[in-house]
């Protein structure tokens, strides 16, 4: 059986206006309005979902929940701690100024486009590949993911089939409110979209 794995990072956490900052796993934010109108988009665009796993933080709890409210007989929101947000160490709550000026452009476009990881932060790579491999090896069916960026682009590294695939993309990263997917046939691993907003 095909598995269709839909890749969606959590909707808005801050208002329209107020500086992104780098926020991870230590600072767990709820969605703004425009990130609640984000994920009732989503959930209007995406469905049909077998198995549904999502971060345990309220921003990717809470668009897990606002898809699959728009899915009759949808599934049970699975917590999976290997999708937690990385932790942005002492870049935690800065704004991408500050983050830029103490680690510099190159290491942040590194970060973009390769998932190499910044000094200073704390991602547990193997552990998030090791996730990614496991759904790809034993999943089945139609399942949502909701996670964070840093959390998503691992799924790009995971298989070596999907990197060259990946390499093409002008970015790793997914916008808040964004998705991408990925489906195992018998070939292998095809990413079939990335980063596309309904």
């Amino acid at each position: 059986m095909d598995l269709i794995v839909t890749i969606v990072r959590h909707g808005n956490t801050f208002e329209p206006g107020e500086p992104p900052r780098r926020i991870g796993a230590r600072t767990d934010l709820p969605l703004v309005a425009s990130g609640q109108a984000q994920a009732r988009a989503l959930g209007v665009a995406l469905q049909g979902f077998d198995r549904a796993l999502a971060a345990p933080l309220l921003r990717t709890r809470a668009t897990a929940e606002a898809i699959l409210a728009a899915q009759p007989d949808a599934p049970v929101v699975e917590h999976a701690d290997w999708l937690t947000e990385i932790d942005h160490g002492p870049d935690e709550g800065a704004t991408e100024d500050a983050v830029l000026a103490r680690i510099g452009h190159d290491a942040l476009a590194a970060w973009d486009a390769e998932a190499r990881v910044p000094d200073g932060w704390s991602v547990d790579a193997e552990r998030r590949l090791a996730g990614w491999r496991d759904l790809w090896a034993h999943g089945a069916g139609r399942v949502l993911i909701v996670t964070s960026n840093g959390a998503a682009r691992f799924a790009l590294r995971s298989d070596a089939a999907l990197w060259p695939q990946a390499a093409a993309l002008p970015t790793l990263k997914l916008r808040t409110g964004a998705y991408g997917v990925i489906v195992r046939r018998a070939d292998g691993l095809h990413l079939l979209d990335w980063d596309r907003r309904p």
